[in-house]
């Protein structure tokens, strides 16, 4: 007889703003992960289908993954604050930090909101903590290719830091005419995780290039991230 799979997330790739041509890429690359780790996994950019109380009721994590813009009318909202309020988890992937800025509760969620970026480079990551699920493959420091948001002011409290990238490895300056970047400064994080509001939420800022989704180990922290924020379940790295 099958077993029941360990648990159930919801992924969302709706956008109203810029669409990242990744997301080919990145959603057989999410169901592919699910079979992996025997999770049920729902993809659909179709609010009104899911966003709901009843429609949430089932899963136990959901996932921003390149989401843009405003997706969620002011019910839609509703439902997920409760959801995430009854102990279940978000997770938010690359532009998920470029999503709902209107909405407080949301940005206080995801931690940061994005600013601007310069153009894609490969960059120095290090690892800031090992004892979360996914971290365990990532050498102390690596190289990695990426869009690198720099964020505005951090609007979460009590961040748990993952990965941060070296701003002395790249060129971090960018001018859109209408704003401009310099960079973060000594501390310029990509990766977090934090308790929030009676739930758990998950943030990566990775994931701009669809060839990432390729990449085992960048797979395994998305993995990591999922797992945390639907079970709340750890890892010890040693």
């Amino acid at each position: 007889m099958a077993s029941a799979a360990q648990f159930k997330a919801l992924l969302i790739t709706k956008t109203n703003g810029w669409h990242h041509d990744s997301i080919g890429a990145a959603v057989p690359a999410m169901q592919q992960l699910a079979k992996l780790h025997d999770f049920e996994l729902v993809w659909t950019e179709n609010m009104g289908l899911v966003m709901h109380d009843e429609g949430l009721a089932d899963f136990d994590v959901v996932i921003f993954m390149l989401t843009s813009g405003d997706i969620l009318d002011d019910q839609q909202r509703g439902a997920l604050q409760r959801f995430v309020q009854s102990g279940k988890g978000f997770v938010g992937i690359h532009s998920a930090s470029d999503t709902e800025y209107n909405w407080e509760w949301y940005r206080k969620m995801v931690g940061y909101m994005f600013h601007i970026h310069p153009a894609v480079q490969t960059a120095t990551l290090k690892v800031e903590e090992r004892n979360f699920p996914g971290m365990d493959r990532f050498a102390d420091r690596f190289l990695f290719t990426d869009e690198w948001y720099e964020f505005g002011p951090p609007e979460g409290s009590e961040l748990k830091f993952l990965l941060s990238v070296d701003e002395s490895t790249y060129a971090p300056a960018a001018d859109w005419g209408s704003k401009q970047g310099k960079g973060m400064g000594d501390f310029h994080p990509i990766a977090w995780y934090h308790n929030y509001d009676g739930g758990r939420a998950f943030y990566s800022a990775l994931g701009h290039l669809a060839a990432t989704y390729e990449d085992a180990n960048f797979m395994h922290h998305l993995y990591g991230g999922i797992y945390w924020a639907a079970t709340g379940k750890g890892f010890r790295a040693k």
